[in-house]
């Protein structure tokens, strides 16, 4: 991959950045630019992310035309479906979301897997299986992504552990889905 992202050292010049923001960064390396996404807490900021380097890196300098597609949809399986739309067109498209969107979107995911469809789906996982600060405490949302979806058909799961991760991941993830 043409960046690392190296461990902070306070001491010498540094670069500090989210995972969700190098969740975004992942996504413009991998060629991404179509990005449908509803409002949901964690998520909203992976697409804030991936709004801030498309205005800086994919704007072409000469026309000033944007080189990319963001889209807020009506909600979490609209937002899917056009993830599902501008990939079968030949886009590399993704979404952001949790727990309770991944939920929603449970219908589509099942549609691109049986028509061979890539989906990239980013979930920004919550403490637990629920809004809000549960009590009991899981990672849910990774046996939902696993067996989620109507069919037969492969799921590729990726659990990023860091930070370097999140960005790795994201970019080797668009790669899997085609």
């Amino acid at each position: 991959l043409p960046i690392r992202l190296e461990t902070v050292d306070a001491t010498k010049d540094s670069v500090m950045v989210t995972g969700n923001a190098a969740a975004a960064l992942g996504c413009v390396y991998a060629g991404a630019t179509v990005g449908a996404w509803y409002p949901i807490t964690p998520a909203t900021s992976v697409m804030d992310g991936f709004t801030e380097y498309c205005n800086r890196f994919r704007i072409d300098p000469e026309t000033g035309k944007k080189n990319f597609c963001i889209i807020q949809a009506e909600d979490e399986l609209a937002a899917a479906g056009m993830v599902i739309g501008a990939s079968w067109m030949g886009a590399r498209a993704f979404t952001p979301t949790a727990g309770p969107g991944i939920s929603l979107m449970t219908e589509f995911m099942g549609y691109a897997g049986m028509a061979e469809i890539p989906m990239v789906l980013i979930d920004a996982q919550r403490a637990g299986p629920s809004t809000g600060m549960p009590t009991k405490l899981e990672q849910g949302d990774l046996n939902h992504s696993l067996y989620g979806g109507h069919g037969d058909f492969p799921r590729i799961v990726i659990a990023p552990g860091d930070v370097q991760e999140c960005f790795e991941y994201t970019f080797k993830a668009f790669n899997y889905g085609d």
